[in-house]
């Protein structure tokens, strides 16, 4: 029984730990301004746009080429 008591306590004092160093870490973080934040979007937007484009004509060529090839 006393190893199972030393054990609870072990588990709440690592979560008091645990908590206390999430809180600790979170002061350290950096978060972007508003404007940043703003420039990383449309630099994600333009990337999903280009991509997207260029695998719709890499699709569309694959598509054909297998067409005449089963014709």
């Amino acid at each position: 029984m006393e190893q199972s008591e030393s054990q609870s306590t072990s588990l709440v004092q690592r979560a008091k730990d645990f908590v206390k160093d999430v809180r600790v870490e979170s002061t350290k973080v950096s978060w972007p301004t508003r404007n940043e934040l703003r420039d990383s979007t449309a630099v994600v937007i333009v990337t999903v746009l280009l991509v997207s484009a260029f695998l719709f004509v890499i699709d569309r060529i694959l598509q054909s080429t297998v067409g005449l090839l089963f014709r």
